[in-house]
């Protein structure tokens, strides 16, 4: 298989954990959306990333199709199959993946907006700031090191990559001290060897 995109993305990064966590082993080209587009667009016309390429040749263009490919073809997947673990980690996944959303969206409007809108800075803030409360919420209530026993999962992945890409692409919008119980979880996923090799510092696009 072959990874398309860069790290510091909290989408093309949760796929290279999941792989990493499955052993399956994939080439990763770690192409810009700015820089090289033109090299991403015969595989996604939408010149975006993650891009999955399968071994039969067959491209994954979203992070959610390319997990839901993954477990179904693992004997033991990162997630429930069925039953209330699966649709809380559904939760706790879409959560994750909405607030990493909000914060490019941020991100962009921004950085690359002359006069960025008001409305639309405070609306992304206060959606990343209630759905970090809520997550907190969430996590208080664990009563194992990862969501779901002693072994991160697809929810622990997912919450992990969005708060390092909040963190680094916005600063003090992630107060860790308003959050206790992710931080713990944060730096539990973190330390991970895995989640270490499958890393890198947020570049910001057209900067590098």
């Amino acid at each position: 298989m072959i990874l398309i995109g860069q790290y510091d993305s909290p989408f093309v990064r949760r796929v290279g954990i999941a792989l990493t966590l499955y052993g399956i082993g994939f080439e990763h080209k770690p192409w810009s959306t700015f820089r090289e587009g033109d090299k991403i667009a015969p595989y996604n016309p939408l010149r975006r990333v993650p891009v999955l390429v399968l071994d039969d040749g067959e491209v994954l263009i979203d992070s959610p199709t390319m997990i839901d490919y993954l477990d179904a073809q693992a004997v033991v997947p990162l997630m429930a199959r069925r039953g209330v673990d699966r649709q809380k980690a559904l939760y706790i996944m879409a959560l994750a993946t909405g607030l990493a959303d909000k914060a490019v969206s941020l991100f962009y409007e921004q950085a690359f907006h002359p006069a960025p809108s008001d409305l639309w800075v405070d609306r992304c803030r206060q959606q990343i700031t209630e759905g970090l409360a809520v997550l907190e919420s969430e996590c208080l209530r664990l009563t194992t090191q990862f969501w779901f026993g002693e072994q991160p999962g697809h929810a622990d992945i997912a919450v992990a990559c969005a708060l390092r890409f909040i963190a680094e692409a916005h600063g003090g919008l992630l107060d860790f001290k308003a959050c206790p119980a992710l931080e713990a979880h944060h730096q539990a996923c973190e330390a991970l060897p895995v989640f270490q090799a499958i890393a890198q510092t947020f570049s910001p696009p057209g900067r590098s």
